[in-house]
């Protein structure tokens, strides 16, 4: 199969902004700027709060850490294109940066989803064996699960880039959002489509899928644990520990959900809607996270009083 950039030329993709809304674009993205650089502004903040201070170089931060630095990550790579669509009306975007987009986007998605993942992991060793929390959660072992996850996302990724990239298009072909993904990307192709689609539905399966549900065997066991605990008290102190956790772990995977329930069972709602679902799973993450935190996280909440007060 000849790919697309040899039998045709470069195929030429069009981004969508929000349809039927093209007149007030200028004022959708006052909202929507202003969301992105609250999540820019807070991520950095946290990385900066937990960088300085001395006290809070302890695995639990360490893991925020890299959940607020893959949230820069997917805000950075999302960003541009949805702006550029509703300032300028700038749709047009090459093939191979369209790709580009895609790969980071999936990336950093799937990357969160790992370290929400080993942040429950965490907190249960920090419940069930809170003796041995340090010597199980080193330095050394910390790194080499922030590694792991990502190199396992980038890993998995990168062929659906591939296989996207020998696949043949139309000459222009127009994309459901402001921002590039795979499935959108996929639906688009005239070549035959089974071998990129179940790659797709694979990789979901092997990080999402699995992700989501280890996170629930990792709470149940929590639970557990927690509930042999005799004095109310410490029960609820442990299980305050893992509030702001739950939060960003409802955070992520309700859109997502939303998202997968409206493609599946709303081909009737209006475009807009579709829309604007895929604007929030790759938006709100980012821009809550650091508001739960800084809330939630008496620790990080205080730092950042201070800092302010100075």
């Amino acid at each position: 199969m000849t790919s697309s950039n040899e039998s045709l030329g470069p195929p030429a993709f069009l981004l969508t902004g929000f349809l039927g809304l093209e007149n007030v674009h200028v004022w959708i993205s006052i909202p929507i700027c202003s969301m992105y650089f609250v999540a820019i502004a807070g991520n950095c903040t946290i990385l900066f709060i937990i960088r300085t201070d001395q006290t809070l170089h302890e695995p639990m931060y360490y893991f925020l850490s890299m959940l607020a630095l893959l949230d820069l990550g997917l805000t950075s790579a999302t960003m541009p294109s949805v702006l550029s669509v509703l300032w300028f009306n700038h749709r047009v975007i090459h093939f191979d940066a369209c790709l580009t987009q895609m790969f980071f986007i999936h990336v950093f998605a799937f990357a969160e989803s790992g370290i929400l993942l080993s942040m429950a992991f965490d907190r249960l060793v920090a419940i069930r064996s809170p003796l041995r929390y340090r010597t199980i959660l080193t330095n050394n072992t910390i790194i080499r699960m922030g590694v792991g996850v990502f190199l396992r996302s980038a890993i998995l990724v990168f062929p659906a880039s591939f296989l996207l990239k020998r696949m043949t298009y139309r000459p222009v072909n127009v994309l459901s959002y402001s921002f590039c993904l795979h499935q959108d990307i996929l639906k688009l192709a005239v070549s035959e489509r089974k071998i990129s689609s179940g790659y797709g539905l694979m990789v979901v399966l092997s990080t999402t899928a699995v992700d989501s549900v280890l996170l629930v065997l990792s709470y149940i066991m929590i639970l557990k644990t927690v509930l042999r605990i005799a004095s109310k008290a410490e029960c609820f102190r442990a299980l305050n520990t893992c509030i702001s956790h739950i939060c960003a772990v409802l955070i992520f995977y309700i859109p997502l959900i939303g998202i997968s329930m409206i493609v599946r069972y709303g081909k009737n709602a209006p475009p807009v809607v579709h829309i604007l679902m895929a604007n929030i799973s790759l938006l709100v993450p980012p821009l809550m996270n650091p508001i739960v935190y800084s809330v939630k996280t008496k620790q990080i909440r205080s730092r950042i009083v201070k800092r302010f007060q100075k």
